[in-house]
């Protein structure tokens, strides 16, 4: 930028091009010295026509390799981002350091407009070739950009909105760019705020994953000043080699300890800036390496909580592995997250969010795990040790679920109780309400539960005193509630004071941590006894099931073959069920009910039995309301419950 021009006082040329495109000359200051950039050290023209640069497949190709597995971090985080940002018109883009678009997912709407805007991939977006624009200026200012309809320099990308945040390499250096560009808005600078928002979350933690990625064969510290951000986004990171040397810090590490370049960390001994020698270091990653410990830093005696992740391909020793397995140290809600980069993202960022009291909506599939999942939401929040409050809206019959959710006073109704009843959601104040099946809830309900969001007090029913709650809500269904509100069998207004973020659990089949969460619900199952080891075939076969059910029919058939399996230790093929079962080869010998044809029966069989085990999941495992929802008698139901080998819970 020149030396007559300072952020907010652009020079009189910008000034004068500034008012002319927007209407004034107040702009940010990246916006005005990107504008200074592109007429004093690029010497480019704002009404120059459209001359978009794209690179040939080869070398698209070329730059893809390069970027190496990180390129697969990034798509699926865009995947995640494009979701929460879908049906807006919006693109989003993951370009390289020099502005060259590697990746992109586009609204299939509005693809021509992407297309004749230059947005595609090979195309080259760098300041130089496209001007003011939110990944060539991301990278030239090495921080998130918004730049807004005129603010861009060239005229001709004057309809586009663009948010663009850079993703960090380890030496501070930008990887790449992740953008979201929409090519014709009406958006609001605040709707765009909103996804300026959400691109820097999702670049954040793509360089936090390549950090823990490139340091995998490295000791690293993990810490933050306040206990509850250690495992988010800006957690502080540093690692550290088997001489106790820090070969590597983030940005939040150099921010949490008060300096103000790598250069003061890197380098140094890891015991002159934490009171934490190697020996120390070592212990802590393998005795505890999912507790946080307080510490304070040597230079100001500020204090930190950590935790330490010894090197990946280290070998434990069996002693130091039966104190203390890494997953046993997790809590149960955590390992069900396992690696799947899926859930990986939707915890980090349902964290991040549900910390500062908005509000989490979870869709997925029945059996997904979206109670397990608000239960570690509410273990991680600053409120952990007040209640957490579950009702499932669909389990309630209608006649009762007012007074469940609201409570009532004393002869509020007949058969009231004596003393009356305080109701789920002023149980839940000042911890979580986790409203399951919210889709399912009646319209009247919707009426008083969004007035209660609203004034935060409730009147319970026989009352006419408001009384104040404390709420911090997350609500789950199964049901496309976007498309119930089009439908009009939900409240459009409620369905956005719940959705301050709208988080996917992927069902089971879709999950890349399949195994590793074979060996978690095992363990479970057993509590403090040696969980059973499970055959190569017999594993295989778990893997590759298309898991209707998902997470509950997975424990369900986990928790059958580990009381079938016994004191033998090892479960097989024969303990998972008949639809586990390998086919016979033609002509081999067959028991006589197969040979009565029951083998036809086999998808009928499972049919049967995920049916069932959804009721009786439903139901809360309860035999006699399954039963009447099912139209049988409660003798018919054990029955199928043994013909399908169904455990129930103890």
């Amino acid at each position: 930028m020149s030396n007559a021009m300072s952020a907010s006082q652009p020079s009189s040329r910008i000034a004068s091009l500034l008012q002319a495109r927007i209407g004034t000359s107040q702009v940010l200051p990246h916006v005005a010295k990107s504008w200074d950039r592109c007429l004093n050290r690029y010497s480019m023209e704002p009404d120059a026509e459209r001359r978009t640069v794209v690179l040939d497949a080869a070398s698209v190709r070329a730059r893809q390799e390069t970027m190496g597995e990180l390129l697969g971090v990034a798509r699926a985080e865009m995947e995640n981002l494009y979701e929460q940002i879908a049906g807006s018109g919006y693109a989003v883009i993951l370009s390289d350091a020099e502005a060259v678009v590697l990746s992109a997912i586009t609204d299939p709407q509005a693809k021509r407009d992407f297309r004749s805007a230059g947005l595609w991939v090979g195309a080259v977006w760098s300041e130089q070739n496209e001007g003011t624009n939110g990944l060539g200026t991301a990278i030239a200012e090495r921080a998130p950009v918004t730049v807004y309809c005129g603010e861009h320099f060239r005229r001709y990308n004057a309809g586009l909105s663009c948010c663009g945040a850079p993703i960090l390499d380890v030496d501070g250096g930008v990887l790449a760019v992740l953008d979201a560009s929409a090519a014709s808005t009406s958006d609001t600078r605040l709707v765009q705020s909103h996804t300026m928002a959400l691109v820097s979350m999702s670049a954040n933690l793509i360089a936090r994953c390549h950090f823990l990625s490139r340091f995998r064969d490295a000791w690293v510290l993990r810490f933050h000043s306040r206990a509850e951000f250690v495992g988010l986004l800006h957690e502080a990171l540093m690692a550290i080699d088997e001489h106790g040397c820090i070969l590597a810090v983030n940005d939040a590490a150099i921010v949490q300890l008060g300096m103000s370049t790598r250069e003061q960390l890197v380098g140094r001994g890891i015991d002159t800036v934490l009171p934490l020698d190697f020996a120390a270091l070592e212990q802590r990653a393998a005795n505890e390496p999912a507790t946080l410990w307080p510490m304070r830093d040597i230079a100001y005696g500020r204090r930190f909580f950590a935790n330490a992740r010894a090197p990946q391909g280290r070998r434990v020793t069996a002693s130091q592995a039966a104190a203390a397995p890494a997953e046993a140290q997790v809590a149960p809600s955590r390992r069900h997250v396992g690696g799947d980069p899926r859930m990986q993202h939707n915890l980090n960022c349902g964290r991040q969010l549900f910390g500062r009291r908005v509000p989490i909506l979870l869709q997925g599939a029945t059996g997904t795990g979206k109670e397990v999942f608000a239960k570690a939401l509410h273990r991680a929040s600053s409120w952990a040790e007040k209640p957490f409050v579950a009702v499932n809206c669909a389990a309630i019959p209608e006649a009762l679920i007012e007074s469940e959710l609201f409570g009532y006073t004393r002869g509020a109704f007949t058969d009231a109780a004596r003393e009356g009843h305080m109701g789920k959601i002023r149980q839940s104040s000042g911890g979580t309400l986790f409203l399951d099946e919210i889709g399912d809830m009646p319209l009247a309900l919707q009426t008083r539960l969004l007035r209660v969001l609203e004034e935060h007090e409730i009147v319970p029913l026989g009352g006419d005193t408001a009384i104040p709650v404390d709420l911090h809500v997350i609500s789950a269904s199964h049901h496309d509630l976007l498309a119930m509100v089009q439908a009009g069998t939900f409240r459009e207004d409620l369905y956005y004071r719940l959705n301050g973020i709208t988080l996917e659990l992927p069902p089971l089949r879709e999950r890349t941590d399949k195994r590793e969460l074979i060996v978690t619900l095992l363990r479970e199952e057993r509590g403090d006894g040696e969980p059973p080891r499970i055959d190569d075939a017999a594993m295989e076969r778990l893997l590759t099931h298309p898991w209707p059910g998902n997470i509950r029919q997975l424990r369900n058939v986990l928790r059958t073959a580990a009381a079938l399996c016994g004191e033998r230790g090892r479960i097989g093929l024969e303990h998972l069920g008949r639809e586990f079962e390998l086919p016979r080869e033609h002509g081999s010998s067959a028991p006589a009910e197969t040979a009565r044809g029951d083998d036809a029966a086999g998808p009928l069989r499972t049919a049967e039995r995920d049916a069932l085990m959804h009721e009786l999941e439903r139901m809360h495992w309860n035999i006699s309301r399954t039963a009447a929802t099912l139209g049988v008698s409660r003798n018919t139901l054990y029955r199928k419950i043994r013909k399908h080998r169904i455990v129930l819970p103890g």
